[in-house]
C-alpha cells in the first residue's frame, strides 16, 4: 500500500505542477498579447490581468506544502523560478529553503535580500538554520545570532561545529524530558501543557537532575499501563543511544536494523544533547544515494538543470579532463597495433566488445563493494578475501561468455586461434575489471576520500585500455 500511496503522491505534485507551468504561460501570453494592442485603458486592463493571475498562483501555492513547492521551483526555469517565488508567502521561506537541493538554493537566496534571509530563518528551529548556514551570508549569519537568545546560540553553534556526515549534523534539540521517580499521570498532565509535541515524538526521555540519561519511556506504554505507576518501572532502562560525533550513516544504519523512529544522542558523560529522528535519516540517505550516483558519473555536486552554461561547465570538467587522458591512451594502446589490425582487420570489428564487457563487469563489481561499504561491511582486512572472490567470479563469467564470444569470432570469421584469443582475452580483461573494481574503491578509502568519486571513469578507463592491449597483444603473438 505505501509503494501506491508514494505513487499517488507522486502524480499530485506533477499535476501541481503542470498547472502552475499552465497558469504561468497563461500570464504570459495574455501579458503579451495586451503590450500589442492599442487601446484605451491599456495599463487598466494590463494591471487586472496581472493581478489576476498572481492572485490563482499564489492561492495555489499558499495550499501546497513545503515541499511541494520546493519540487516546483527546481522544475521551473531561473525567471519563472524567481517569479513563482516572489508570490510565497515570507513566512514559509524558511521552510522551503530547506526543502530545494542545494543549487537552486543558491538562486533563490541570491534573489534575496539581507531582511528577507533574516526573516526567513527566524522562523526555523536552531539545527534547521545550522543546515542553512553554509549557504548564508556572514552578515546575515551575524544578525541571525543576534536574534537568538544565549540558550539558541549555543545550540546553534554546536549544531554548526559538527561534520557534516556526524549524528551532530542530523540532531535536533527538540526532546521532551521526564523523571524516573514520577507517576504515569504527572507525566500525562505535562505533555498536556504542550500545544503540540515535537514531530515524530514515540518516546520520552528520562533524565537525572544533571540531565543524564536514565532511560526513554515509550508513548505506546504510557498510553497503556495504570496511571499511578511510576516511570521507573516500565522505561527502557538501556535504550540504543547515539553520540554526536559519530557517522551519520551509522545512525542510518541503526534506524534500518531496528525500526527506529527517533533515538536519544548524548555526549561522553552520557548528558542528553538531542536527538535524531527517522525523517532526518531518511533525508540523509536520499542525499547520500544522490551524491553516490552522481559522484560515479564524475560530477562533483548537484546540478541545477536550468543553471548556466558555465555554472554546469564548472561542475563537469574534472572528471571530463580525465576522461579524455584515458581516451588518449586507449587510443596510443590501438596505435601501437596499427600494423596488426591492419593485416587482420576482424581485430578492428571484435576488440571494442572485449573493452565493452570488461567495463561493465567491472562497474558491477566496483557497485556491489562500494555499497557493502556504505553499510559497514567491507574492511580493508578483508581485501584479499573480496579480490579471491571476485576474481574467481571472473574467470568463470569469463569462460563462458569468452567461449561464447570465441564460438561467433570462429562462425564469422572460420578462425579457430581467433576464436581462442577472442576467449583468452575476454577472460583476462574480466579478471583485471575483478581486481580494479576490489582496489580502487579500497585505495580511495585509505587515503580519506570517497570511493565513489569517479569510479565509473576509472573503471573504464582501466578495462578499455586494458582490454585494446590485451587482445590485440594476444592477437599479434598468436595470429600473426
Amino acid at each position: 500500500m505505501s509503494d501506491i500511496e508514494d505513487l499517488r503522491q507522486s502524480e499530485d505534485v506533477q499535476q501541481e505542477l503542470r498547472e502552475v507551468q499552465e497558469l504561468l504561460a497563461r500570464h504570459r501570453v495574455v501579458e503579451g498579447l495586451v503590450h500589442r494592442q492599442e487601446m484605451p485603458r491599456h495599463e487598466l486592463v494590463e494591471t487586472l490581468l496581472h493581478k489576476q493571475h498572481i492572485a490563482e498562483l499564489r492561492a495555489k501555492l499558499d495550499r501546497l506544502h513545503p515541499a511541494d513547492i520546493a519540487f516546483i521551483l527546481e522544475a521551473l526555469p531561473l525567471d519563472e523560478r524567481l517569479f513563482v517565488w516572489d508570490l510565497v508567502k515570507a513566512d514559509r521561506d524558511g521552510e522551503i529553503l530547506l526543502e530545494v537541493s542545494d543549487a537552486v538554493r543558491e538562486t533563490l537566496i541570491e534573489a534575496m535580500d539581507s531582511h528577507e534571509l533574516v526573516a526567513a530563518t527566524e522562523q526555523l528551529d536552531t539545527d534547521e538554520i545550522a543546515d542553512l548556514a553554509p549557504d548564508l551570508p556572514s552578515e546575515v549569519m551575524q544578525d541571525v545570532f543576534r536574534a537568538l537568545s544565549v540558550e539558541e546560540r549555543e545550540q546553534l553553534r554546536a549544531a554548526m561545529s559538527y561534520d557534516e556526515d556526524s549524528v551532530g549534523a542530523l540532531m535536533d534539540f527538540e526532546a521532551v524530558t521526564v523523571r524516573e521517580d514520577v507517576t504515569l499521570e504527572a507525566v500525562l498532565r505535562y505533555l498536556r501543557r504542550f500545544d503540540e509535541l515535537p514531530d515524530h515524538t514515540d518516546q520520552l526521555f528520562v533524565v537525572d537532575r544533571d540531565e543524564r540519561l536514565e532511560g526513554v519511556l515509550p508513548l505506546n506504554l504510557l498510553l497503556v499501563t495504570d496511571p499511578d505507576e511510576m516511570v521507573s518501572n516500565i522505561m527502557v532502562a538501556e535504550p540504543l543511544t547515539l553520540e554526536p560525533d559519530e557517522k551519520a550513516q551509522t545512525a542510518a544504519q541503526a534506524f534500518e536494523r531496528y525500526d527506529l523512529v527517533s533515538a536519544p544522542v548524548v555526549d561522553k558523560d552520557r548528558k542528553l544533547v538531542g536527538r535524531v529522528t527517522v525523517n532526518a535519516v531518511v533525508d540523509y540517505i536520499r542525499e547520500s544515494t544522490e551524491t553516490e550516483q552522481l559522484s560515479r558519473a564524475g560530477l562533483r555536486e548537484g546540478e541545477d538543470i536550468f543553471a548556466s552554461v558555465w555554472d554546469s561547465v564548472k561542475n563537469r570538467w574534472a572528471w571530463l579532463a580525465v576522461n579524455l587522458v584515458t581516451a588518449f591512451v586507449a587510443s596510443r594502446v590501438i596505435g601501437a597495433f596499427e600494423g596488426s589490425i591492419e593485416k587482420l582487420v576482424a581485430l578492428a570489428a571484435l576488440m571494442p566488445i572485449v573493452a565493452g564487457i570488461g567495463g561493465n563487469s567491472g562497474n558491477q563489481t566496483i557497485t556491489m563493494i562500494v555499497r557493502a561499504m556504505a553499510l559497514g561491511q567491507v574492511q580493508q582486512e578483508s581485501a584479499r578475501v573480496l579480490l579471491r572472490k571476485e576474481i574467481g567470479v571472473a574467470m568463470v563469467n569469463g569462460l563462458i561468455w569468452g567461449s561464447l564470444l570465441g564460438f561467433v569470432a570462429w562462425w564469422l570469421y572460420r578462425s579457430v586461434p581467433l576464436g581462442l584469443v577472442m576467449t583468452a582475452a575476454m577472460s583476462l580483461n574480466l579478471m583485471v575489471a575483478a581486481m580494479v573494481g576490489v582496489a580502487v574503491p579500497l585505495l580511495r578509502q585509505r587515503l580519506g576520500y570517497d570511493p565513489a568519486i569517479g569510479s565509473s571513469v576509472m573503471i573504464t578507463a582501466v578495462t578499455d585500455s586494458g582490454g585494446f592491449f590485451i587482445f590485440l597483444g594476444l592477437a599479434t603473438l598468436f595470429l600473426l
